[in-house]
């Protein structure tokens, strides 16, 4: 089985309903992480202290397929195309330590459920 890293660095505000997008597109387990974001942009100041905004990050470890239809759904859902709140890729893992067998099973089903 393979393995791939869905990584998606949102607003904050969008964490609970980017868990519950990539839930229901068969994703298990994630990691959260906070963050903060430095762009381009004049930052935002207030009484001389500067507002950056706060992201979260999560980190997601999916079996291959199943990344790739978690991050159209979040791309989708959080309409990441056209939407500068937030970004979210995949990238591929080659060796794989410490899965939970759970999660292995449940990408087992999710791959039997869309043959």
């Amino acid at each position: 089985m393979k393995f791939s890293a869905l990584v998606a660095i949102l607003a904050e505000e969008m964490e609970e309903k980017a868990i519950d997008i990539a839930r229901e597109a068969g994703a298990g387990s994630v990691t959260l992480l906070d963050g903060r974001g430095i762009t381009a942009d004049e930052k935002k100041t207030f009484f001389g202290l500067t507002y950056e905004g706060a992201q979260s990050v999560l980190l997601f470890v999916l079996e291959k397929k199943l990344s790739l239809s978690v991050l159209k759904a979040l791309t989708r859902e959080l309409d990441l195309d056209d939407n500068p709140r937030g970004i979210a890729f995949t990238l591929p893992l080659e060796h794989v330590g410490g899965i939970d067998t759970r999660d292995v099973d449940q990408f087992a089903k999710h791959i039997e459920d869309e043959v």
